[in-house]
């Protein structure tokens, strides 16, 4: 049986299954991680959230809508996201990204062309 959904404001079906598999599945436990914490647990997870997530769950403790939250708190808020973001290991299992170059083949009109399929002879 799963666990009930997460009803606190600003948390729609997306955020609250997110916060669920995180380990975040009922109001008290978003309180006692804060919403940064939560935020960062999301990211860590592999999740992609956007910083409306952040706005939506410190709205949600205020009990206030997400777009209320004051510009003061939404950029000490972001500072703080910043900074744990900051701290993470680069990502596992991926070689870091490397410029992308164009390589270009170089024909020579000495070589035969290489045959298709269908120029196959039987």
């Amino acid at each position: 049986m799963s666990a009930p959904p997460l009803k606190m404001r600003n948390i729609g079906p997306k955020s609250a299954a997110w916060l669920r598999q995180v380990g975040l599945r009922t109001a008290e436990d978003l309180a006692a991680a804060g919403p940064v914490e939560a935020f960062m647990r999301v990211k860590r997870a592999g999740f992609k959230p956007s910083l409306n997530l952040l706005y939506s769950l410190e709205g949600a403790l205020c009990d206030c809508h997400w777009q209320e939250v004051p510009d003061a708190r939404r950029t000490q808020l972001v500072e703080q996201a910043e900074a744990a973001i900051a701290e993470l290991p680069p990502p596992r299992n991926r070689p870091a990204a490397a410029p992308v170059t164009t390589t270009m083949m170089q024909t020579d009109d000495a070589m035969p062309s290489p045959k298709l399929f269908d120029d196959v002879d039987d």
